[in-house]
């Protein structure tokens, strides 16, 4: 997730994550950082394995054909590596969705947006790319359990383990499909790295005293310890790396491998 500040920048990023061992390169898909689709084209250009995957796009900023077409494209220009991330959109993407003339709609209308965006990717765009949905509210991530590979809890920094546990068990309860779960962290130790759509974020000793889940341990074997215990858990097998906090993630990386 990280953010580019120049082309070669950004492409040296693709590469340096790949060699890491990171398995999928994300951007958000905000007014603060470019557009996430040319962007991931371009660091599929300059990489063999990596996937590409915009965490996540706004639903309400484009149409269905619109999501369909900037899909496929990059599904051909990446080999296949493509990866959808979609959601009904921040609360407040919708001054972003105002600003590009479109239209916000109720919540019930945005959650049908996002199903019927999935549905026309998966049967229109070739192959069919793996879907992660980001969800936060009860309706949402039981709509999301019944159609996504893998679900996003969102989740503010502060959130707690409780926090946590709520929604997934929200989301399994709406289905008997296996679905995976994703993980974003806020920090490791004394580092933190938030996006700026989250605004304040308290310092990492006040995240550690309040008990966020999306703060690790520095220590890389406690580190590793606490997501293999969420992967047993909760079925969380992806963890979300923000980009300032790639090579401090590292050892935690290899201990895991």
């Amino acid at each position: 997730m990280h953010v580019p500040d120049s082309g070669f920048e950004w492409v040296e990023t693709a590469k340096r994550a790949e060699r890491q061992g990171y398995h999928t390169l994300l951007l958000p898909d905000n007014f603060y950082v470019p557009s996430p689709y040319p962007a991931l084209a371009a660091a599929a250009a300059v990489t063999d394995t990596l996937r590409l995957r915009p965490n996540v796009i706004a639903a309400p900023l484009r149409s269905v054909a619109e999501t369909v077409r900037e899909s496929a494209t990059l599904q051909l220009l990446s080999g296949g590596r493509f990866e959808l991330g979609i959601g009904v959109g921040r609360p407040d993407a919708q001054q972003e969705t105002e600003q590009l003339e479109r239209r916000w709609g109720s919540a019930t209308q945005r959650r049908a947006h996002v199903l019927e965006t999935v549905a026309a990717v998966r049967t229109r765009v070739d192959p069919a790319p793996p879907v992660m949905i980001a969800a936060a509210g009860p309706r949402m991530l039981a709509a999301a359990a019944q159609v996504a590979d893998r679900i996003l809890p969102a989740l503010f920094p502060t959130a707690t383990e409780d926090d946590l546990a709520a929604l997934i068990a929200t989301a399994r309860e709406a289905t008997d499909r296996p679905v995976a779960f994703t993980q974003q962290i806020v920090g490791i130790g004394d580092q933190l790295f938030a996006p700026r759509v989250y605004g304040h974020v308290p310092s990492a000793a006040e995240l550690r005293e309040a008990g966020a889940v999306g703060l690790l341990p520095a220590d890389p074997a406690e580190a590793a310890a606490v997501l293999e215990y969420r992967q047993d858990k909760y079925g969380i097998d992806e963890v979300i790396v923000p980009g300032g906090l790639a090579d401090a993630f590292q050892p935690i990386l290899d201990r895991l491998r």
